[in-house]
């Protein structure tokens, strides 16, 4: 049975991987430090979200074999509609994930950092960081081979190293079981917890992982009776995913200062308290929600490209492997020499702000499309659900939005 499991695993974890980056690290760090356990709900709501919606993409993409951008081009027929909606996807996929794509790399040098220490090479004004180039070079090799099996098995083994380093930091803590339920049950909306709650969900319901989805799945399955496989496969790396990050807000929970701004600091909070193990499991937990996100944003990017441009979608093709090879370069470049793009992230920010709903809404459009998936449409039920997340996503863009801008 386990190993039947294990053989119908698929590219969920690739989906929590994505999901669960530094950024996500970061803000489940802070949501723990500053509110404890008692924002641990707007997790789950985001666990409900993001499977209703991967399970969309996921069976969208094992049906009609296509994936979510290449549906798009063919399925908007109006000329200037379809226009904008490629160039939308595009500013915000690919020059969204590029931007964060440093972020990416930048996570998992902080999770060997706090191990190994700082290691660069000073040319002058130019500082190249080691690690860096080497999580950049882990990911070329992986991503290069184009290989869908090798890669799944490597996230696959990334993914259960991290959820294994977090859960077992958040065990370190002694957490108290019953506020921790109180958490998970009760919503609760602490003085100037809003923006936090709003990010939370906003990190777990990614733009660009309804694409990767609905890609991956067609490289997985080929019959529409694996459909089963698809779903389980979901929910349970979805489920697993929003685990891992209440495990971090756990955990920060139980590190008594506010000074603490991203998980490296949580790591040397916690030695104090928990001892030394505490802090190797944090950072190598960080070291692999970096490294996975390093890998799944230039291969969404080059999924939505090639999708919207109506180039090949394989992944040894040379057109499919020049934009991920770009994304991965400047995620190099910026994470290594320090570079911080700041104006960069936050036009990423606002674009993936407009983007979630607009693809969100366009979703629920194509899987009520008799044309597009016969029998395996939305039933009522899923378009209560999927409307009920698309008003949330609506929510989310706006406050994303405003809070760019500074207006919120």
């Amino acid at each position: 049975m386990i190993k039947s499991w294990f053989k119908n695993i698929g590219p969920g974890p690739l989906v929590a991987a994505a999901f669960i980056g530094p950024g996500t690290v970061t803000l489940c760090t802070l949501a723990g430090v500053n509110f404890g356990y008692a924002l641990l709900w707007a997790m789950v709501l985001s666990i409900v979200a993001t499977i209703v919606m991967q399970e969309m993409s996921a069976r969208l993409g094992i049906v009609s074999q296509k994936g979510l951008s290449e549906i798009i081009r063919t399925e908007i027929k109006s000329p200037l509609l379809k226009s904008m909606s490629i160039v939308l996807i595009l500013l915000a996929i690919v020059i969204g994930n590029a931007a964060y794509e440093a972020g990416n790399i930048s996570g998992g040098v902080l999770g060997l950092e706090a191990v190994l220490g700082q290691h660069s090479l000073v040319l002058g004004s130019f500082s190249l960081n080691y690690f860096s180039v080497a999580i950049g070079l882990v990911a070329f090799t992986l991503l290069y081979i184009g290989n869908y099996k090798v890669l799944e098995k490597a996230l696959v083994s990334l993914v259960i190293l991290m959820s294994i380093a977090f859960m077992v930091t958040a065990i370190m803590t002694k957490p108290n079981i019953v506020e921790i339920f109180k958490g998970v049950m009760m919503p609760k909306f602490p003085r100037d917890s809003i923006l936090t709650i709003i990010g939370l969900i906003g990190t777990t319901v990614v733009p660009y992982n309804l694409f990767l989805h609905a890609s991956l799945v067609k490289e997985k399955w080929k019959d529409k009776s694996d459909l089963k496989y698809a779903r389980k496969d979901t929910i349970v790396a979805v489920v697993l995913g929003g685990i891992v990050s209440m495990c971090i807000i756990i955990s920060a929970a139980a590190v008594q200062t506010s000074e603490i701004n991203n998980a490296a600091d949580l790591a040397r909070g916690l030695e104090p308290l928990f001892g030394s193990f505490s802090k190797y499991f944090l950072a190598i937990g960080l070291f692999a929600a970096g490294i996975t996100s390093a890998i799944t944003a230039p291969l969404a990017a080059a999924f939505v490209a090639t999708g919207c441009l109506g180039w090949s979608t394989k992944m040894t093709s040379k057109r499919f492997k020049a934009v991920w090879i770009f994304i991965l370069a400047v995620g190099v470049l910026s994470s290594s020499s320090g570079v911080k793009s700041i104006e960069i992230i936050k036009f990423a920010q606002v674009a993936n702000g407009v983007l979630l709903p607009v693809i969100a809404g366009f979703l629920i459009w194509i899987m009520n499309k008799q044309s597009v998936l016969g029998s395996f449409k939305n039933t009522m039920r899923q378009n209560v659900i999927s409307l009920i997340i698309l008003i949330i996503t609506i929510f989310l863009g706006v406050k994303s939005i405003l809070k760019v801008f500074e207006l919120l």
